[in-house]
């Protein structure tokens, strides 16, 4: 959904702040600047669709938000188990926030198991809201409870709201002809009902959605609904929830503008039509599907009306294989990916650095090695990314920040991809890819030109006074070679793994000729124009802390919240990391600190030191989850203080 707003203002994340009013109704509304909800319950109970639906609204709503969903890697993961907790987090605030939150506010639990995978993250005081008919003797036992909680005053500390969701789901859709299983099926929208009230959330939307998700299954659709109402219903009349919560839009968090809520998949979907678009060139995907990057996949086959051609190849190989030739035909060519998919298409990304031909390598990244941790994320690929093929073989390497910004990064990738012919990789990671954020839609007029020029004829004049194609004849600027489309009358030339001769492109095995095109290929990417990174120092700080990808987000929040301290701290992030910015040594040398938080064990940090040799300290978590802000905060506040 989209939304107007008006001019900026730049607030930090702050506390959980409110008033109360009496409404002159039977309950009152207390207001709050900003909230974090998590829904938690098993894989099948629907919480990702509900915290969807819930954000959708909240975006609509006009408040900032972002999100994290986080659920098990099997498709349908064991009931009742701590393993099988799938849960959604959504902040939402009425000023500019930048991470879905350290720790909720509120925890909705469908069973015993999303109950204690997820109260140690919650704070005293924090409000429960769970599904009594799920905290069977059976399901309590399950995951090591050996007396319900809701009853042996564990959970004292807390605000408890016992609610028989199934009981009252089943009671709703008694006028149905549904079984119980199938009624059963319903309580996650009873569930989103009640905080949709609790919330006060726009309804419109998910009425709508749900009419259209289920118009072929009128039954369905009508009790998905149905159990909407009731429990917002419920809400309404049940003493249990005296009081319910405004937060206000976020009116001057952004620019003037037409919003949308967009997850870093879907947005990076669209950088890539958006930027075929640009470069007036049909838009080539060659993939095989892998968690987290599919969605990817499954977008770009809605958009044929864009000359977008998807193609789901049997493996990973062959994805990359069909994207490279796709390039050499002509097209912009992209294959999408994970780490392991990576190792795969290692080969072929170095045929595309021999080829010089543009080609963009979409790396959503996920805990590793091997499997791994295929729903979690993580910064693990970056040193596989700049050094994972054989020989010399550089690739420019871009990293969004947000959500939003993956459509930018897409843009930006594939302006170098065709600009200097290279294969470029874009290295996001699950945290983006699934997590969304309001993203202002910018107008066409914003937008980069990206279009090329096909090579049209002979450029070349032997001794003899023939004109001839060298197809490795050089852009004196980028170092690019011409880019000829196969059959083009007179442009006929070879391509194939073995080095160059440099011009002519024939096979070459001399010595001096490959050292000069191994130093050439190295010279254009170094040649690589980048805008310098910038640097948030509004205090004249001695320690800086550097940050690139997904880090963005909890680095900042961070940040705000040393300086409302009183301390003083430098903040720059990198968005390209092969070639660094020009300026970033100058940078990294007026610090007498560098604080490199990454989810990995210090690959970031590795490239700083050998290549500036400036005394980078590290700061790692590899954990599948994304650094909360005041975990960074406090790692931050030691180093300053160190």
């Amino acid at each position: 959904m989209t939304s107007q707003v008006s001019s900026p203002a730049e607030q930090a994340d702050g506390n959980v702040a409110g008033e109360q009013r009496d409404t002159g109704d039977a309950k009152n509304v207390r207001r709050l600047d900003r909230v974090i909800i998590r829904f938690a319950g098993d894989s099948g109970d629907g919480m990702q669709l509900t915290g969807d639906r819930f954000t959708s609204e909240t975006a609509s709503f006009g408040n900032d938000l972002s999100t994290l969903p986080n659920f098990p890697a099997e498709i349908r993961a064991p009931a009742g188990t701590l393993p099988g907790v799938s849960s959604f987090q959504l902040h939402f605030a009425d000023h500019d926030i930048l991470t879905p939150g350290d720790a909720p506010n509120v925890l909705v639990a469908m069973n015993p198991a999303a109950l204690k995978a997820n109260i140690g993250d919650l704070p005293r005081g924090a409000e429960i809201i769970v599904d009594t008919d799920e905290f069977t003797r059976r399901a309590l036992q399950k995951v090591g409870y050996e007396a319900s909680p809701l009853e042996d005053g564990s959970l004292d500390g807390y605000s408890l709201h016992p609610v028989p969701l199934t009981t009252l789901t089943v009671q709703a859709l008694g006028e149905f002809d549904l079984s119980r299983k199938e009624a059963e099926r319903s309580k996650n929208m009873f569930a989103l009902g009640l905080l949709s009230w609790m919330y006060h959330r726009p309804t419109e939307g998910t009425e709508k959605f749900l009419r259209s998700k289920f118009a072929k299954k009128p039954q369905i659709m009508a009790a998905n609904i149905a159990a909407f109402r009731a429990g917002w219903n419920f809400g309404e009349t049940t003493e249990d929830f005296a009081v319910s919560y405004e937060v206000a839009p976020a009116a001057q968090a952004f620019p003037v503008g037409t919003y949308r809520n967009i997850s870093g998949n879907l947005a990076l979907a669209y950088g890539l039509v958006a930027a075929s678009r640009q470069a007036d060139l049909p838009l080539f995907l060659g993939s095989y599907p892998i968690t987290p990057a599919s969605d990817i996949l499954h977008e770009l086959s809605r958009h044929k009306n864009f000359g977008v051609r998807t193609f789901q190849a049997e493996d990973e190989i062959a994805g990359i294989g069909a994207a490279l030739g796709a390039a050499f035909g002509g097209s912009l060519a992209v294959t999408t990916t994970s780490g392991p998919g990576v190792a795969l298409k290692s080969e072929t990304i170095g045929l595309a650095v021999s080829l010089e031909l543009p080609l963009l390598v979409v790396d959503i990244q996920r805990g590793g090695p091997s499997t791994g941790l295929p729903t979690k994320t993580e910064q693990a690929d970056l040193l596989q990314a700049m050094f994972g093929r054989n020989g010399e073989a550089p690739v420019p390497i871009v990293a969004p920040r947000t959500p939003g910004d993956c459509f930018g990064a897409a843009l930006e990738a594939a302006r170098i991809a065709l600009a200097y012919r290279t294969p470029v990789m874009l290295l996001s990671d699950g945290y983006l890819a699934n997590g969304s954020e309001p993203w202002r839609i910018p107008d066409l007029e914003e937008l980069p030109d990206l279009t090329v020029q096909f090579a049209q004829g002979p450029n070349h004049t032997l001794d003899d006074g023939t004109e001839v194609f060298w197809p490795y004849r050089r852009d004196p600027q980028t170092l690019a070679r011409p880019w000829a489309v196969p059959g083009t009358p007179g442009l006929e030339h070879r391509i194939g793994g073995i080095e160059k001769q440099d011009g002519t492109g024939n096979i070459s095995y001399d010595p001096a000729n490959h050292d000069f095109m191994v130093r050439t290929r190295q010279a254009k990417i170094d040649g690589i124009t980048v805008p310098d990174v910038e640097v948030d120092d509004p205090d004249g700080a001695r320690t800086l802390v550097l940050g690139w990808g997904s880090t963005y987000g909890p680095i900042t929040a961070a940040v705000r919240r040393l300086r409302r301290q009183g301390r003083s701290i430098a903040q720059a992030h990198l968005r390209h990391l092969n070639p660094f910015p020009r300026n970033l040594a100058t940078v990294l040398k007026a610090y007498d600190k560098v604080v490199i938080p990454e989810m990995n064990l210090g690959q970031l940090a590795t490239l700083i030191r050998a290549k500036y040799l400036v005394d980078a300290h590290s700061y790692n978590q590899v954990n599948g989850m994304p650094f909360k802000a005041e975990q960074l905060a406090t790692a931050l506040k030691e180093a300053i203080d160190d």
